[in-house]
């Protein structure tokens, strides 16, 4: 009894996998990747929540601002940013650092980020990182 209810577990958890689409995939793949680097990388400074740290680093949940520097955020989190930013009406002047990371890190953080703290933004693959890096320099 106990091993037919083990094997109706397993095919149905194989027809739920194999229903979902590549792009589902990709993005919980991304997603997944990204928080762990987020913890690593990034929450020190930007918060657990991505509440950012008083006046001196900005919050990561202001949707307008991300939506609106989406083709910038890679060369932010990969060249540093060194240049006032305004989130919320709030101004930011502290410095952030450069990284190492590769563009495949840098579009599953990026994914992280826009997908979280009430962010929805989708998918950020690593093509578009690499086009985006591209413009910034």
């Amino acid at each position: 009894m106990k091993l037919k209810i083990i094997t109706l577990s397993l095919i149905l958890l194989t027809m739920i996998v194999s229903c979902q689409s590549q792009d589902q995939l990709e993005f919980k793949r991304y997603y997944t990747s990204g928080s762990l680097i987020y913890q690593q990388r990034c929450q020190n400074c930007h918060g657990k929540n991505g509440e950012g740290l008083s006046a001196l680093i900005p919050p990561l949940t202001d949707s307008v601002f991300l939506a609106a520097n989406k083709q910038k955020l890679a060369c932010f989190v990969k060249y540093g940013l060194n240049t006032e930013v305004v989130i919320n009406g709030k101004k930011f002047e502290d410095q952030m650092p450069a990284t190492d990371l590769t563009p495949v890190e840098l579009a599953e953080v990026l994914t992280y980020v826009t997908n979280s703290f009430g962010n929805k933004m989708g998918t950020i693959s690593a093509e578009q990182v690499n086009a985006h890096l591209q413009q910034c320099r």
